[in-house]
């Protein structure tokens, strides 16, 4: 049995960009930042802040770039993929992307004001109303092994 399973929750740190393959899918990247609180032996608080590139595809795809923007709080689940390519200079590079397979937005895509009014990132900019779940994460709050409830 193999398991190939990500998970973060996180800050989109640009818009999403949306291409459209030569074969007619959509696809979707953007990054998500994350972050990590401690407190070292010496006492001092330290941070340290991890970035993950993601890519969407087909309507998830037109669902992200349409909806999510930068400094977005989202849930992304999906699976781990590496890609590796020959550089112009001859060197193997690699990237490590989350394909997305599932994304709850936590907050109000286009809103960071608290109201429930949002406006969608379309060419029309037209404006729809809807509530969306808010479900408050404090970036702060270290998890603790028993607060885990399984």
């Amino acid at each position: 049995m193999n398991l190939n399973k990500a998970m973060i929750i996180g800050n989109l740190t640009r818009d999403p960009e949306m291409r459209t393959t030569p074969s007619g899918q959509n696809v979707t990247s953007f990054s998500v930042a994350t972050s990590f609180s401690w407190t070292d032996s010496a006492g001092q608080q330290q941070k340290k802040t991890e970035f993950h590139n993601i890519i969407a595809w087909r309507k998830l795809a037109e669902i992200c770039a349409q909806y999510l923007k930068k400094g977005s709080k989202v849930y992304a689940e999906g699976r781990l993929q590496t890609t590796d390519w020959t550089g112009q200079d001859g060197v193997k590079k690699y990237r490590t992307e989350i394909v997305l397979e599932n994304m709850i937005m936590l907050d109000k895509a286009g809103n960071t004001s608290g109201d429930n009014n949002f406006t969608p990132r379309t060419p029309a900019n037209n404006q729809i109303n809807e509530e969306l779940p808010i479900i408050n994460a404090d970036e702060e709050e270290e998890i603790r092994v028993e607060n885990i409830p399984f």
